[in-house]
């Protein structure tokens, strides 16, 4: 068997826009329940300077992976909460332990900013590993429950509608 050195992270650069196109594009194009939006987000947050969390990972010297985390906003207006997403890593080098290190160390970097809290929009199966889960009281307008995760650093949740930067309704 065969095991691949753990990824060189980092955060991203303005030198690695274009590959972490390239990985968002390719990580997406096959998966099931999404616009194919990603890359455009991912360009939009950056554009617009709202990427909190921007982090990237190499192997064998190839940019392979990317994860990118932006403020949200909660209708209860309880400050210092995050979105995690996208993860991007290319096929070839998925199942490989990278999306998890980057899903990682994106949320160490958000706890050592003062974060209060983290959610997305993923598979449950996977995210449920770093602690996520449903929570009723946060919800996302037309995402079923299931798929619509928290992870909170305290002991309070907040409760009510969570809304992602504006760069999360972009199509191109």
């Amino acid at each position: 068997m065969t095991t691949t050195p753990p990824p060189a992270l980092r955060p991203e650069t303005p030198a690695d826009a274009e590959a972490i196109e390239v990985v968002t594009v390719a990580a997406f194009r096959e998966a099931p329940h999404t616009s194919h939006t990603e890359q455009h987000i991912v360009r939009a947050l950056r554009e617009a300077g709202a990427l909190s969390v921007s982090l990237v990972a190499k192997c064998d010297g190839e940019l392979v992976g990317h994860v990118a985390a932006s403020k949200v906003t909660l209708s209860d207006g309880t400050p210092d909460w995050f979105g995690l997403g996208p993860v991007s890593v290319l096929p070839a080098w998925q199942g490989r332990g990278i999306g998890s290190a980057l899903v990682e160390a994106c949320l160490t970097r958000l706890r050592e900013r003062g974060a209060r809290g983290c959610v997305l929009v993923g598979e449950p199966g996977y995210y449920q590993r770093f602690g996520f889960r449903a929570v009723p009281e946060l919800v996302l307008s037309g995402v079923p429950s299931k798929y619509f995760m928290a992870l909170s650093w305290g002991d309070e949740w907040p409760q009510g509608e969570v809304a992602f930067h504006p760069a999360f309704t972009v199509t191109a």
